[in-house]
């Protein structure tokens, strides 16, 4: 039909949120996010938690799906004891997230895992989590920056293909790479930045940092070129 692509991106429930004269929960996600998906060329759609069986009727709607930065994922996932530094669990968002990530991977439709998210795509294809890294959040509540290095030959290194700094705020990272993902950025220290699936599965790429902090939007524009693309 043409025209901008329809973007979901997930969002999180938090009680005491205030605007004006209200305290409630609300349905939240920083403002980075659908401006990032506009400057790119597609048209947000927030899509709040809702019960898993719900999450392929929500993808079917979208051209793409873009799963946003959060809490840790509950070690029980990926068959983990808890580290004492790991977050506070989210079983709710972990289990919608999932149901939106499996569904999108079953029906083909282009898929970012932003932070969070691409350790949530990880976690759904069977792979582990490092839960805690030194030196990617040096200040609570304070985005850093540090370089990443992208794979040649990679889906990543197609939309970036040189050595970038990034906007960074992550204590936990891939460990044992799920089912056929490939890493496609690295940090100085060697942790896994980038994950995707091959080519002949669809578009499918996890960036460990945050690309709604940044002023460059190439990630997501490839995002947004494969949600336009016509589907078979």
């Amino acid at each position: 039909m043409g025209g901008r692509p329809l973007i979901g991106v997930s969002t999180y429930l938090e009680s005491g949120a205030r605007w004006g004269v209200w305290e409630l929960e609300a349905a939240l996600l920083p403002v980075g996010y659908p401006r990032l998906v506009q400057r790119a060329g597609g048209l947000a759609a927030m899509l709040p938690p809702d019960a898993p069986e719900h999450a392929a009727a929500a993808v079917a709607r979208l051209d793409g799906l873009v799963i946003a930065g959060g809490p840790d994922v509950e070690p029980v996932r990926y068959g983990a004891e808890r580290d004492p530094r790991t977050g506070p669990p989210a079983p709710e968002r972990d289990a919608w997230e999932l149901a939106l990530i499996e569904a999108a991977l079953a029906e083909g439709v282009p898929l970012l895992g932003i932070c969070r998210g691409m350790q949530l795509l990880n976690v759904a294809l069977g792979g582990t989590l490092v839960q805690h890294l030194a030196g990617h959040a040096e200040v609570l509540g304070v985005f850093g920056s540090h370089p990443v290095k992208p794979v040649p030959g990679t889906l990543y290194a197609q939309a970036v293909p040189e050595e970038m700094s990034v906007p960074t705020y992550h204590h936990q990272a891939v460990d044992r790479l799920g089912a056929g993902l490939l890493p496609s950025a690295h940090a100085a220290d060697g942790t896994v930045e980038a994950v995707e699936l091959p080519s002949d599965s669809g578009w499918v790429l996890g960036v460990q940092w945050h690309p709604e902090m940044d002023e460059d939007d190439r990630v997501m524009r490839a995002l947004v070129a494969a949600a336009s693309r016509p589907t078979s």
